[in-house]
């Protein structure tokens, strides 16, 4: 294999050699009937698949909803499978059990690095697959992140789909004493041509208990709901109001809590003045809240309304502790940014990929370029701050949340109470964003900490957007160097990159699994993705990476990694385009001969954007192309400047996502994605003064708005690869195609985020 292509390998006890997107083979995580929650009437197939009395199909669902559309396109697998209507698909939250765990998932945030020259792993890789498979067996991570939910369960589902389906048609086949093959079904009804007939609820008990062998799923020729635009479940609820997401939860007796915390990152719990605000109406107890999670210390004050408990908690008064020198109270982006800075130009960092002989081509090139490059902290900003409801009674724990990881909001809850993970029930409702925010599950052990107070009430905490925005885990500030070479004959004979920021990996899986032990410091390629892999045929290439430890908190942003590596890449091959007086797209298309699928995205988004015509006055047009979450991306953006403002008039996006499930699914991402990323590359920003986040809502860290929103339009590849990731992949390419359109316009070039004019 060429040493720039990443090997997965086995995930410890797991025992799954995997590749690429593949995980444990899918037979193999069909499970045990007795994982699906019994119910009266209803009979369990396999350890996804349920049977109702009225032959209603329920499946075991182990990824959150949060606007992505995963609960639509897995209930279309398992419609399509059992020959169901895809409203006849219901969904029952799973359990802990591994084959719930989003191996994908795991195998995608694996730090692995490429096979020395010897072809053996180095001893750190080692151990980081030893590490991500113990993190997966003891905490049985059933994750929604990395956009991996259909590609993970792409095989899984089937298969237990098919598996059931072939039971119940061989239980019908016994009844009716008639070959299995000339039994049909169509929408959940089995019918024989004697006449004989029965839907799935009536021979659920017959078919329970059979391992039929030699399963297959549908060939694709077969398909008639995979591949065509299916409604979205989750949105007539949402329309109509029922639907729940963690701040609806509604419990009898339910209290409400606020929270206030120490304005420093990091920081501990306070020495508190309760007096005022106890006398305030509604207003029943003030509890000190530890940092739970990686978070910060504070209080929360518990009153009948939020209202009330709002200002219960400005009314306390407070006396936070001074953070040490150097602690990470003391982070300051000023000095970070120059910290970073100095780290690039004094350490050699890790290497993530070498190709060719960079040093020599350097050494006889004609002339150099040279470009620093720059992207800040970001907050997620869900729309949905962070909330928990959760009820301590009778040596139990029972909690609503909107998490991505509801094992490891279990476990926290756990710990928190000082009970058995057995004690603890987890319910997770709709989240209003998720942005792998909810990825953390510090306000979990909140609300179980004031729970714990409350004598067995219920209690929701809802954090205000203020302490939301000034208490995230932030996407890390990164920079990185550039450096091409020029020949003679005008064409580039080297890249090499390097970057410096804070690794993400290991400090969540600190949080994560604070019991596991041994080193957790190990080179994080989510620092580097989108530039250790580039598709571009440069013969000479280097990158490697500076890991820092800033003290902020950091987690997964929305594409992670790739969300600021992309700007940096796909804006110096613009760059480069220019220095070598040849046309973006073309330069690119000449760079991607070895790469005909990259070619195919590009040429699409640049065909339907109309690439190369003429543009109204004042506009032009920027192109970006990236590969992330085994998607590729090509954006066209067009752009203008109004009154000194960016203006985003349209953006073509073309993708190659492998086998689409859901299309509507696909551009609704795709809309989402812009929308997002576009707020990120105009405003985003976190500045961090004496360890104290100075953005505290959107007045100072806006969103755009419905007038300032582009018209998005996607374009996707015929194409039937295994599925890879769509909630994610078209966020990285927006900033640089938008910078990239921005140099076209006015002749200035953009190398630091956010852009301005």
């Amino acid at each position: 294999m060429k040493r720039r292509t990443w090997i997965l390998s086995a995930l410890g006890a797991t025992g799954a050699l995997v590749v690429g997107w593949g995980a444990m083979p899918a037979r193999s995580r069909l499970g045990s009937p007795e994982l699906m929650l019994p119910t009266q009437g209803d009979v369990a197939l396999n350890g996804w698949i349920k049977i109702a009395a009225d032959g209603a199909v329920m499946l075991a669902m182990p990824r959150s909803e949060m606007g992505q559309g995963v609960h639509t396109a897995l209930a279309m697998l398992v419609a399509e499978e059992l020959d169901v209507p895809l409203a006849r698909v219901r969904l029952e939250q799973a359990g802990a059990d591994s084959i719930y765990g989003n191996v994908a998932m795991l195998v995608a945030s694996l730090p692995f690095h490429p096979l020395d020259s010897e072809g053996e792993k180095p001893a750190k890789i080692k151990l980081a697959e030893w590490m991500v498979g113990k993190i997966a067996r003891e905490l049985g991570i059933n994750a929604t992140g990395g956009s991996s939910s259909v590609a993970d369960l792409w095989e899984p589902l089937r298969m237990a789909a098919a598996t059931a389906r072939t039971s119940l048609v061989q239980a019908a086949a016994a009844a009716w004493k008639v070959p299995a093959s000339e039994i049909t079904v169509r929408d959940g009804v089995m019918q024989h041509a004697s006449g004989q007939k029965a839907h799935y609820g009536q021979m659920g008990a017959a078919a329970a208990g059979s391992t039929p062998a030699n399963i297959t799923p549908k060939a694709r020729q077969d398909w008639k709901l995979i591949g065509q635009n299916a409604a979205r479940s989750d949105i007539p609820a949402k329309v109509t109001g029922q639907a729940q997401f963690g701040m609806d939860v509604r419990l009898p007796g339910l209290l409400f809590a606020a929270v206030r915390m120490n304005p420093v990152l990091g920081g501990a719990s306070a020495t508190m003045d309760t007096q005022a605000a106890l006398a305030l109406p509604g207003v029943s107890q003030v509890v000190a809240l530890d940092a739970w999670g990686g978070g910060t210390g504070g209080l929360a004050v518990v009153a009948s309304n939020t209202w009330q408990a709002r200002q219960g908690a400005q009314a306390v008064k407070v006396q936070w502790p001074t953070a040490a020198a150097g602690a990470p109270g003391a982070a300051d982006t000023t000095r970070i940014q120059a910290d970073l800075l100095k780290a690039l130009n004094t350490e050699s960092g890790f290497t993530f990929h070498e190709q060719g002989l960079p040093l020599k081509a350097e050494q006889t090139a004609a002339s150099r370029i040279d470009a620093l490059f720059q992207a800040p902290y970001l907050a997620h900003a869900t729309m949905e701050p962070m909330n928990c409801t959760a009820q301590v009674k009778d040596g139990k724990v029972e909690v609503w949340v909107p998490t991505q990881v509801p094992q490891m909001a279990r476990a926290m809850a756990a710990k928190v109470a000082g009970v058995k993970e057995e004690q603890v029930t987890v319910h997770v409702t709709l989240l209003g964003g998720g942005f792998g925010r909810r990825l953390e599950v510090d306000f979990v052990g909140q609300a179980v900490q004031v729970a714990m107070a409350s004598k067995g009430a219920p209690v929701q905490l809802v954090w205000s957007r203020e302490e939301d925005m000034t208490h995230d885990f932030y996407r890390p500030m990164h920079l990185a160097k550039f450096q091409a070479s020029i020949d003679a004959q005008g064409e580039v004979s080297s890249l090499r990159i390097k970057s410096a920021g804070d690794a993400i990996t290991p400090r969540w899986m600190a949080r994560a699994a604070p019991h596991l032990s041994g080193p957790i410091d190990m080179p994080d390629k989510t620092t580097s993705e989108g530039l250790f892999d580039l598709p571009y045929g440069f013969l000479n290439q280097h990158m490697s990476h500076v890991a820092t430890k800033s003290g902020v908190p950091v987690g997964f942003w929305r594409s992670v990694g790739h969300s600021h590596n992309a700007f940096f890449s796909e804006s110096f091959i613009d760059e480069l385009a220019l220095a070598t007086k040849q046309d973006p797209l073309a330069f690119r298309l000449k760079l991607l001969k070895d790469a005909p699928r990259y070619a195919a995205v590009l040429q699409l988004a640049a065909k339907q954007a109309g690439w190369g015509k003429a543009l109204p006055a004042g506009r032009a047009q920027g192109i970006a192309l990236h590969k992330s979450f085994g998607s590729i991306v090509a954006q066209v953006a067009e752009v203008s400047v109004e009154q000194g403002q960016i203006r985003v008039h349209r953006v073509v996006c073309a993708i190659d996502c492998g086998t689409v499930v859901n299309p509507d699914t696909v551009a609704q991402q795709m809309q989402s994605s812009v929308v997002y990323a576009l707020s990120a590359a105009l405003f985003g920003q976190i500045d961090i003064v004496g360890g104290v986040v100075q953005q505290s809502n959107f007045p100072s860290y806006p969103m755009v708005t419905l007038s300032q929103a582009p018209v998005v339009e996607t374009h996707i590849v015929p194409s039937t690869r295994h599925p890879a990731g769509v909630g994610e992949p078209a966020v990285p390419p927006l900033a640089p195609a938008v910078g990239n359109a921005l140099f076209a316009l006015t002749g200035k070039r953009q190398r630091a985020l956010p852009l301005k004019v």
